[in-house]
């Protein structure tokens, strides 16, 4: 069994308000829930424009779940709406 966890750092553009925060936050989890079929969890932060996730896949296939992790990261690259400011992969 192969373990991914994800953790990024998206820093916000244009974010107002705590209910704009959220309609960003929420659109991108349910989006990337369904298309990568991961879990995901938003981690505390102090900063209105910072968003932490984090994604988790268990799989049989290691090379698999590694470019699962991959491609989302690269969705999260060209976003119109954050910057992806950092991110760590580990394996378990």
């Amino acid at each position: 069994m192969h373990i991914r966890l994800l953790e990024v750092r998206l820093r916000l553009y244009r974010v107002g308000t705590i209910k704009e925060r959220r309609s960003v936050v929420e659109g991108l989890i349910v989006r990337l829930r369904r298309q990568f079929n991961v879990s995901v969890a938003e981690l505390p932060s102090d900063e209105r424009d910072l968003v932490v996730l984090a994604f988790v896949n268990v799989s049989s296939d290691g090379a698999y779940a590694e470019g699962m992790m991959e491609e989302i990261v690269g969705q999260l690259q060209g976003s119109r709406d954050f910057y992806l400011e950092d991110h760590k992969l580990e394996v378990f």
